[in-house]
C-alpha cells in the first residue's frame, strides 16, 4: 500500500534542502514555492528571499497552482528606479517545468535567470469533487492515511481513496518531474526525468470523439452552462500572459460579454485555440473554477489534434518550436479539404 503522507514528507524535505542551499550560496535572489493555505485542501504561493524562511515551503496534494504564472511579474525588480533582473528558483513539478520551458521558447523569460527546483509530483487531489460529495458540511481538517484521505468536520468524518479522487489529468500524466535535456541541464536541480517524446493514447476523450457533431454541441453546452465568466481559468494559466486579453478588447469587440451560453462557448473555444500547442495540461484552470467545471476536455482535444497533425507536445524541448510559431511546407492540411 502506498503511503502518500510519507511520500510528501520526503518530497518536502528534499525541496527545502535544495532551496536552502540555493539561497545560502546566493545562487538565487528569490524562491517561488507553495505554502500552507488558509483552508483545508488548499495551498498558496509563497515568495522567499531568506534561507531562514525556507521552512514555509510545503508540498501536499493540494498544490494545484501552476507557479510558472508568477515568473513573468517577478523576474524583475525595481531598485532605485532601475529594473534589475532577479535570479529566481522555482519549485517545479513536471507540468510547472513544462510551462517554464514553453515560456522560454516564447522568449517571455531568460534562461539565465531561472533555476528549476525539480520535485517528483505524486498527484493533485480534485478538491471540487470532494467538496461536492461532502455537500453542505464544512471541512475543518484533513489527514492522509496510507492511500486514503480522511476529511473531518463538525460531527462527520469521511474517507476517500486517493487515486479515485486525483485530478483526471494527473491519472495519466507521464511527466511527473521536470523534463531534462542538454540545453537545460544547468538550470535544473533536484528531481528530473528524461523525456524524448510522449506517447499519449488520449483515452479520456475517446468517448467524446465518437459523438456526432450535434451530440458534441449538446455535450459542450451542458459542460459549460454553469460558467459565470469570472475568468479565473485565464488568470491561473501561465500561458495567458497577454497584457490585454481578447476578452477585454473594446476596439474591435470580438464577441459579446454576456453570460449567454453562446458568448460563454465562444470565450472557451477561442481561449482553447490560443492554447493550441501550448497547454501543458497542468489542470490549474479546472482547479480554480468556482463552479467546478472540468475544462481539460477542450485543451485535451486540441492537444490531440496538434499531436496527430504536427507530432508536437508542449514543454519538452527548447529547440522545437510549437506549430503556431512556425510552419513546414509539408504540414498536413486535411482540415482545409472538403469531407466526403
Amino acid at each position: 500500500m502506498v503511503d502518500i503522507k510519507n511520500e510528501n514528507q520526503k518530497i518536502e524535505e528534499k525541496m527545502r534542502n535544495v532551496a536552502r542551499d540555493l539561497l545560502k550560496e546566493k545562487k538565487v535572489d528569490l524562491i517561488i514555492g507553495y505554502s500552507e493555505g488558509t483552508l483545508p485542501l488548499a495551498s498558496a504561493p509563497v515568495f522567499i528571499r531568506d534561507e531562514q524562511e525556507v521552512d514555509k515551503l510545503v508540498w501536499n496534494n493540494s498544490c494545484y497552482v501552476n507557479l510558472a504564472k508568477y515568473l513573468i511579474p517577478n523576474i524583475r525588480e525595481n531598485i532605485n528606479g532601475e529594473l534589475v533582473d532577479l535570479k529566481v528558483g522555482i519549485i517545479s513539478k513536471g507540468c510547472v517545468a513544462r510551462s517554464i520551458i514553453h515560456l522560454l521558447v516564447e522568449h517571455q523569460i531568460n534562461k539565465e535567470n531561472i533555476i528549476i527546483i525539480g520535485i517528483n509530483c505524486n498527484g493533485i487531489l480534485n478538491r471540487r469533487r470532494i467538496e461536492k460529495e461532502i455537500g453542505a458540511h464544512e471541512i475543518t481538517e484533513t489527514e492522509l492515511s496510507g492511500d486514503h484521505l480522511i476529511v473531518k468536520g463538525n460531527k462527520f468524518e469521511k474517507k476517500f481513496k486517493f487515486n479515485d479522487y486525483m485530478n483526471e489529468l494527473c491519472k495519466h500524466c507521464e511527466i511527473r518531474a521536470p523534463p531534462i535535456s542538454d540545453s537545460l541541464k544547468d538550470n535544473i536541480v533536484g528531481e528530473c526525468q528524461e523525456v524524448d517524446s510522449l506517447e499519449d493514447p488520449f483515452e479520456d476523450i475517446v468517448d467524446f470523439e465518437k459523438k456526432s457533431a450535434d451530440e458534441k454541441w449538446a455535450f459542450m453546452n451542458e459542460v459549460l452552462k454553469d460558467c459565470t465568466r469570472c475568468y479565473a481559468c485565464r488568470e491561473a494559466c501561465p500561458l495567458c500572459y497577454c497584457n490585454l486579453c481578447f476578452v477585454d478588447q473594446n476596439l474591435p469587440t470580438w464577441f459579446g460579454k454576456t453570460s449567454e451560453i453562446s458568448d460563454i462557448l465562444i470565450f472557451h473555444m477561442v481561449r482553447g485555440l490560443h492554447l493550441a500547442g501550448r497547454c501543458v495540461e497542468c489542470g490549474a484552470c479546472s482547479s480554480v473554477c468556482p463552479m467546478g467545471i472540468d475544462l481539460s476536455l477542450i485543451n485535451r482535444k486540441i492537444n490531440k489534434v496538434v499531436k496527430d497533425r504536427f507530432d508536437f507536445v508542449s514543454g519538452l524541448s527548447l529547440e522545437k518550436l510549437s506549430p503556431m510559431m512556425t510552419y513546414k511546407m509539408n504540414d498536413k492540411q486535411e482540415f482545409m479539404l472538403e469531407e466526403n
